[in-house]
């Protein structure tokens, strides 16, 4: 390989620094699609979420904590990591019943963290709660 850049294309890189560059950027794409969001810190008796914000039937990502909340049915709330088991990425949102991650679309349950669509291969882990003053906490 060599470092010959065409004559007459005007100012520019040579071919080696070019692939160098282009190498460099896929690999920090790809390290982007894992992310680093890692499992949350120790979450025992916080309170992560409040009971009024999450709808039956739904839930809400809270990207802060690494935590995503869900009200399968009335009065009856879980907590799962946030973060997908495929790669990394943190779940970005909750609808249909399904918490979804948008870096390579797995989907879980609300209702017990399980896939529902790949290529996830394992669930959400699930974080025990209780209800404490309106607010929704961790055991």
């Amino acid at each position: 390989m060599t470092d010959e850049v065409t004559p007459g294309a005007g100012p520019g890189i040579g071919r080696r620094a070019a692939l160098c560059c282009a190498g460099t950027a896929g690999v920090m794409l790809l390290a982007g699609c894992g992310g680093d969001d890692g499992e949350p810190k120790d979450l025992s008796g916080k309170e992560v979420a409040k009971t009024a914000d999450i709808p039956v039937g739904g839930g809400k990502v809270y990207p802060d904590t690494k935590v995503v909340v869900t009200q399968p049915s009335q009065g009856s709330f879980k907590a799962f990591t946030a973060v997908c088991p495929h790669q990394g990425c943190t779940v970005g949102t909750v609808s249909g019943g399904l918490i979804k991650c948008p870096c390579h679309g797995s989907e879980f349950a609300i209702a017990d963290g399980a896939v529902r669509h790949g290529p996830a291969e394992s669930g959400l882990k699930e974080y025990p709660v209780r209800t404490e003053g309106g607010g929704i906490v961790i055991l």
